[in-house]
């Protein structure tokens, strides 16, 4: 079956559309209620990190190993939801760390007490290994500033690259495909912190991070093989024909790419516990929405672009710099 993208243009970018001012109608209403477009979790706004290690005998053996979904049980038991939890191993440590949301003294001690009771069955406390600190705003913040701007200077690159390999026009429509893609992830993820509470964490800017590679890789595949079949028609088809053509010859290895991509993803969402199911959730998402920039939006404007400049592609001869 040959896909018409052209035919169904306004179709596959007003589906974008919604789905973008969705997201971003949340992000009004999330900065209006908890005061940032997502709901950020301690790794931004700051909080209170516990550490307990185990005591370790004569041989350095710290028992066996420690169970995060049973500590995590146990401490979500006696309210202390979204809390990011982690075991914590060395040459002759062994235990577990807590980072929460910002604690009294009261319920540090209780919070401490849950651990230590459930980590009885792992072996004993070493108090030397053990210790609480209070995490403030201002390295969150600063955590957060730094995520951006490192998305920021990757926007740049792949921009700088992409006009270089390209055209500008080439690059622009794909840095707008990007957008989309950030946009459709970051949105989803504020309705979600708005219905079900879900934070975001410095993972959620490693997922974005990678999101933006697996987008753009998408989208230079389509543009090579619409400057191959440019170069082979010398002119004798109308662009937006040639772009049709274009995706349906790489319709397949996309689909496939991103198959194979999300199949592991989604077996982490399931399977992979609760620190790395919603970084695998957000990739999930981007790399469903880079697909269909790459296909739909990317493809589609630089198409209508050209369209407006000259109708023969011979008028507007495409090369690479």
């Amino acid at each position: 079956m040959r896909l018409d993208v052209i035919k169904n243009a306004r179709l596959y970018v007003s589906i974008s559309s919604v789905v973008i001012l969705a997201g971003l109608a949340a992000m009004v209403i999330s900065f209006q209620q908890l005061g940032s477009p997502l709901r950020l979790g301690i790794d931004f706004t700051g909080g209170s990190s516990i550490t307990l290690g185990l005591a370790c005998d004569s041989t350095n053996n710290c028992g066996k190993k420690i169970d995060v979904g049973v500590v995590r049980q146990a401490i979500e038991s006696k309210g202390f939801v979204n809390s990011v939890i982690q075991s914590v191993e060395g040459k002759d440590l062994k235990g577990v760390s807590v980072r929460t949301a910002r604690l009294t003294t009261e319920q540090r001690e209780n919070l401490r007490s849950v651990l230590t009771d459930t980590l009885k069955q792992y072996g004993e406390i070493d108090p030397k290994k053990s210790q609480i600190d209070e995490v403030g705003p201002s390295i969150g913040q600063q955590a957060l500033s730094n995520g951006l701007l490192a998305l920021a200077i990757s926007f740049a690159g792949i921009g700088i690259f992409l006009a270089f390999r390209f055209q500008l026009d080439y690059a622009s429509f794909a840095i707008i495909a990007l957008f989309h893609d950030i946009f459709v992830t970051a949105g989803i993820f504020s309705i979600l912190g708005l219905t079900l509470g879900v934070e975001i964490d410095s993972l959620f800017i490693v997922a974005m991070l990678t999101i933006c590679g697996f987008s753009v890789n998408d989208t230079v595949v389509i543009y090579d093989r619409i400057r191959e079949n440019v170069k082979i028609d010398a002119g004798a088809t109308k662009f937006n024909e040639l772009v049709n053509a274009s995706i349906n010859q790489t319709l397949g290895r996309s689909m496939n790419t991103t198959l194979t991509s999300t199949l592991p993803l989604i077996a982490i969402f399931l399977f992979g516990g609760a620190t790395l199911r919603f970084f695998s959730l957000a990739l999930i998402i981007g790399f469903l929405s880079g697909v269909y920039s790459s296909i739909f939006n990317a493809s589609i404007f630089l198409a209508w672009w050209r369209s407006r400049q000259t109708p023969k592609i011979s008028q507007q001869p495409l090369e690479s710099n």
